[in-house]
């Protein structure tokens, strides 16, 4: 018995030796090592990341290293999960021998070049994630070896080609990720053999033509994704079969067509974005009918009509509902009462009209957090319950018909922190009572009402403001001191047109330094600019239309955008080439027109080489223009007009090929037309040159302005023949126009800075200033000059010009036949030229033609007949002796002859004597015969026939009985109302 307890200790201490020969853990496979290894080596940094690989006796387990992870029985390598490790590089094909490997995660790091064939021969892989990477080149078929793969994320490289076949393999696969990269071609059939798959996202590649019907036999499918793609045509009948889906995106595609019924079987839809696409018809009724699982619908940016369902009462899930952008009519349905969860509402830019009734969202008074009704046709003095809706945040309103006076209700809404009623007709006092309870206001805009504020520095309002626009609003004649206490987070502040009259405080000047835009224009503003130390390089200011004065200090010229037009500043600005902020872009607008500055133009254009508007006009500048200005090679307007300028214009400027206009008028340039202008700048659309000295002739060069829609060189010394090669400036000739504009937004922030460029144009007798309407004119004017010559045929082939002025030269021949071709043609000037010849009867056929001058030349002949050349006045062609016809008083000889008129005074007035004796005789033999027809085809029957006589006193005194009656009637009623 004793030896039994030892044959226990025995056999225990043998178990666990087997135990632990069973279950110790097994290292890393060598080959698999070496495989890793070789993958490190392919990586161009990886910031110590992967310090634990290598071939040190301690690192010898690669079972051990960073984001490897084995088997613990085989010791095969199961998962690599590198996941955000900032590693560079390509991917070694050698990954191809973990042949065990299940997870490969490498997703958010730096990895470059194609995608490596060799991992299609993973045929154990369960889940790749190669996201957030820069893998280029198409993905390959091989991948279609990974039959077990169930996860494939290849999403936010950039991967091109068309859409692999290699999907049609990978029946496992439940969740494909495939977006943001350069994918195109048309949407792959082979989709409808993946029946497992759950979620997809096609979203922003290149992907065209219509969707496909394979989506019909992916039931499983709960997540769709197909936006920003380039998908085309209508929404397929293999929606109705997709009962399982629940998030359907397929925005900002070119899709066409009513809204699909299909979208009604959809019972589990909880998320529907359609928005900016070509969508149009009414919202169907049946398609939201049955859809309560829905909680975010958006259709916006499409071309719907009609009115919104009332369908969308059944919807009551619904938090989030965006129809903007669309055509939709009719007055707020009552069918939004019903939706008791909304949290967002947007049905701006629409037509939607009627009056906002004070609780047509009650039952969302709780939960609606944004409310955006503008840009539509609300009108009336109501407005929305306010103090129901205790949790808003956000409430837009502007650009409708809203009248009558703020209510003071809105300054209930504790939570708000956006309000916007920009555009209205709202009128009355704006108090403390209005702002008071917004402690959390951030925007504000009141901007183009009727409103006059009255709050005192004692009743400031206790917001932190971040953005402030109160254009068009009373505030002055002093300045609002209640703005002082927004000193904390203010970055934009607009207050132009306030009626202040008044200097800048210097509280103001305090508020720079966070400031990134300020608009004090178009007041009655005095006094000095300070000379601060510096001006924020993303500052944008706009002081024109004021009254300030005295020199420009230097360090403005560091903000980003400056407007000090129509102001009385005067000096040089030579002294702003001291001042260059090597951390910013630098100035990219500046208007210092309609001033008092002078001196020469500056030479340090380099610091503003990213200066897109440059506007000196109006002023008194004089000398050269600089050779430094094609430093300025991103400039694209040019105006300097109305100043003292000379010198010819510097070769340098055709460095600047960006330019679409060039204003360099009333000057005194001189020196031949640059030839280079033609070729070089190319994009001008806008080529002003007027009053100014230059001479020589016209260069063909100009002829490749081909997008040229308003070309002036009038008013100079310019001599020779007018090219016949202006039929090849092709933007005068075809339909479309450009408005020259602008958009900047400012660095780090929502304030976009808009500018739509204006020029002078010499129109119909006045300098008038186009602006918005720039693109109306298409206007050729060499009036003023010395051209000599005839008129080219080629001219009449511009069918979209509407002013030609030629006026003022020694042009000689005729108006050119075809120039009734031009029938936009509203303005056509050419007086005092020596042309000869008869008007040409096309002319008349100019419908729009308002002001015409053709007077002081040689013409002859009659002018053409018709309405629109006889409705000018005679002035419009005097000074030419041999022309005759109406308007003018000289009679054509072709018309004496078709009078009848002879040669001798005295039978001429005999036979006009007896031509009109005839034309009496027949006017009173006509009178007579109408009395004679008239009178007796009447009386003479009624006083032949009894049976009529007698019908026709009848119905006369029935006429006169029910006068009297009726009259009867209405004097009593009107008696008793008297009475009561």
């Amino acid at each position: 018995m004793s030896g039994r307890p030892f044959k226990y200790l025995i056999a225990f201490s043998l178990f666990l030796l087997c135990f632990k020969a069973c279950y110790a853990e097994v290292g890393c496979i060598e080959r698999e090592r070496e495989a890793l290894l070789h993958f490190k080596q392919g990586f161009f940094y990886d910031f110590g990341m992967l310090s634990s690989w290598g071939n040190g006796e301690d690192k010898r387990d690669c079972c051990k290293w960073e984001g490897v992870e084995c088997n613990n029985q085989t010791g095969h390598v199961v998962m690599l999960d590198l996941y955000a490790q900032y590693l560079g590089g390509k991917v070694s094909p050698s990954l191809a021998e973990l042949q065990h490997l299940k997870h490969l995660n490498l997703s958010w790091n730096l990895f470059e070049g194609s995608l490596p064939t060799q991992l299609g021969n993973l045929s154990n892989l369960q889940s790749l994630d190669l996201s957030k990477n820069y893998f280029q080149g198409s993905i390959p078929d091989a991948f279609g070896n990974m039959t077990t793969l169930a996860y494939l994320d290849l999403s936010d490289n950039q991967l091109h080609g068309s859409m692999s076949d290699a999907f049609g393999n990978m029946n496992n696969l439940a969740y494909l990720d495939l977006s943001y990269n350069q994918l195109h071609g048309l949407m792959s059939d082979d989709f409808q053999a993946m029946t497992s798959l759950a979620y997809l996202d096609l979203s922003n590649n290149q992907l065209h033509g219509s969707m496909s019907d394979a989506f019909g036999n992916m039931t499983n499918l709960a997540y769709l994704y197909l936006s920003r793609n380039q998908l085309l045509g209508s929404m397929p009948d293999a929606f109705r079969t997709m009962s399982s889906l629940a998030y359907l995106d397929l925005s900002y595609n070119n899709l066409y067509g009513t809204i699909s019924d299909a979208f009604g079987t959809m019972t589990n839809l909880a998320y529907l974005d359609l928005s900016s696409n070509q969508l149009e018809g009414e919202i169907p009724k049946v398609a939201f009918n049955n859809i309560s699982c829905l909680v975010d619908l958006d259709l916006s940016g499409n071309q719907l009509h009609g009115s919104i369902p009332d369908a969308f009462a059944n919807m009551v899930s619904l938090e989030f509902l965006d129809l903007s952008e669309n055509q939709l009519e009719g007055e707020m349905p009552k069918s939004l009462r019903d939706l008791c969860n909304l949290r967002r509402l947007v049905l701006s830019y629409n037509n939607l009209t009627g009056l906002l009734e004070k609780d047509f969202l009650a039952c969302s008074n709780n939960t609606l957090e944004a409310l955006d009704l503008s840009h539509n046709l609300f009108k009336g003095t109501s407005f929305p319950n306010l103090p129901g809706f205790s949790q808003l945040r956000e409430l837009y309103l502007g650009f409708n018909q809203l009248n009558g006076h703020l209510p003071e209700s809105i300054g209930q809404l504790p939570q708000l922190e956006v309000l916007d009623i920009l555009s209205n007709s709202v009128q009355g006092t704006v108090s403390t009572t209005h702002l008071f309870g917004l402690s959390k206001l951030k925007y504000l805009d009141l901007s183009f009402n009727s409103l006059t504020f009255n709050i005192g520095l004692d009743q400031a309002p206790l917001f932190q403001a971040q953005f402030i626009k109160l254009a068009s609003c009373k505030l002055g004649p002093r300045f609002p001191n209640w703005l002082h206490t927004q000193k904390q987070y203010l970055t934009g502040l607009d207050i132009s047109a306030s009626g202040i009259s008044d200097v800048i405080p210097n509280w103001l000047w305090n508020f720079i330094p966070n400031l990134m835009w300020l608009n004090v224009s178009n007041n009655h503003i005095s006094g000095t600019l300070p000379k601060l130390t510096t001006y924020p390089s993303y500052l944008g200011m706009d002081m024109s239309s004021n009254c300030l004065e005295g020199s420009i200090p230097q360090s403005i010229f560091n903000t980003l955008w400056l407007d000090l037009s129509n102001n009385m500043f005067s000096g040089s600005i030579s002294l702003s080439c001291g001042i260059s902020d090597h951390s910013s872009l630098g100035l990219s607008h500046l208007d210092l027109s309609s001033n008092r500055l002078s001196g020469e133009l500056p030479q340090c254009w380099k610091q503003w080489k990213y200066l897109i508007v440059l506007n000196l006009a109006n002023n008194y500048f004089s000398g050269k223009i600089k050779n430094s200005i094609g430093l300025l090679y991103k400039m694209q307007t040019l105006h300097l007009r109305n100043n003292s300028l000379n010198g010819a214009l510097p070769s340098s400027l055709k460095k600047c090929r960006d330019l679409r206009l060039v204003d360099l008028g009333k000057n005194k340039l001189s020196g031949r037309i640059p030839a280079w202008i033609g070729g070089s700048l190319s994009n001008l659309v806008v080529l002003n040159l007027r009053s100014n000295e230059f001479n020589g002739s016209i260069p063909l060069n100009l002829c490749q302005l081909r997008k040229i829609q308003m070309l002036d060189l009038s008013s100079n010394d310019i001599s020779g023949m007018i090219p016949k090669c202006l039929k090849n400036l092709t933007a005068m000739a075809r339909k479309g126009s450009l408005i020259i504009s602008y958009g900047e937004i400012v660095y780090n922030s929502s304030i976009q800075l808009s500018y739509v460029d204006n020029t002078l144009v010499q129109w119909k007798g006045k300098e008038l200033e186009y602006k918005n309407t720039l693109w109306l004119i298409k206007s050729i004017d060499f009036s003023s000059n010395k051209l000599v010559g005839e008129i080219p045929i080629e001219v009449t082939d511009l069918l979209e010009l509407v002013s030609l002025n030629l006026s003022r030269n020694n042009l000689i021949g005729p108006i050119p036949t075809t120039i009734g071709q031009l029938k936009l043609l509203d303005f056509l000037d050419l007086s005092q030229n020596r042309l000869q010849g008869g008007i040409p009867d096309s002319l008349s056929q100019i419908a729009r033609l308002s002001v015409l001058d053709l007077s002081n030349n040689t013409l002859s002949g009659k002018i053409p007949s018709g309405t629109q050349l006889q409705s000018f006045s005679a002035s419009t062609y005097e000074g030419n002796p041999r022309l005759c016809g109406s308007p003018l008083l000289k009679r054509c000889p072709e018309d004496k002859d078709e009078s009848g008129e002879a040669p001798f005074p005295g039978l001429n007035g005999k036979k006009y004597g007896i031509r009109d004796d005839a034309n009496d005789i027949w006017f009173y033999g006509n009178i007579v015969l109408g009395f004679i027809i008239g009178f007796w085809g009447v009386c003479g029957t009624l006083l032949l026939h009894r049976s009529w006589r007698y019908a026709y006193f009848k119905f006369l005194n029935k006429i006169k009985d029910r006068l009297c009656v009726t009259t009867t009637i209405s004097m009593n009623r009107l008696r008793r109302s008297f009475q009561s």
